[in-house]
C-alpha cells in the first residue's frame, strides 16, 4: 500500500539514505564553505541516528520522518554545491 510505512518501504529508505551518506562522506567538499558543508553532513548523520533508533523501538512513523530529514539535509547541500556529487538517483543535482 502506498500510503502505509511498511517494513519494506522503511527499509528501503533507511538503505538508500545510508547509500547518500556514504557517498557524501567520501566526495569532496567546497572547501571555501567546509565548515557550512561539514555542519549539513553533520545533521544527516544525527537524523539518520535517530531513524535508525526509532526504527530499532518500533516507532516508523518518526523514523520515517527522520530519515526523511536527513536525506533532506544531503539533498540540500548537494543541491548548492556544497557535497561534489553526480549521482541524480540519490540527489537532485541535474
Amino acid at each position: 500500500m502506498k500510503n502505509k510505512i511498511t517494513k519494506d518501504r522503511m527499509e528501503k529508505y533507511l538503505k538508500i539514505t545510508k547509500e547518500a551518506l556514504d557517498k557524501v562522506k567520501n566526495s569532496e567538499i567546497d572547501k571555501k564553505r567546509k565548515e557550512f558543508a561539514e555542519d549539513l553532513l553533520d545533521m544527516s548523520q544525527r537524523y539518520y541516528d535517530d531513524a535508525l533508533h526509532y526504527h530499532k523501538k518500533g516507532d516508523w512513523v518518526t523514523a520515517f520522518a527522520a530519515v526523511n530529514y536527513s536525506h533532506a539535509w544531503l539533498d540540500a547541500g548537494a543541491r548548492i554545491g556544497l557535497f561534489k556529487v553526480v549521482d541524480n538517483r540519490l540527489f537532485t543535482v541535474d
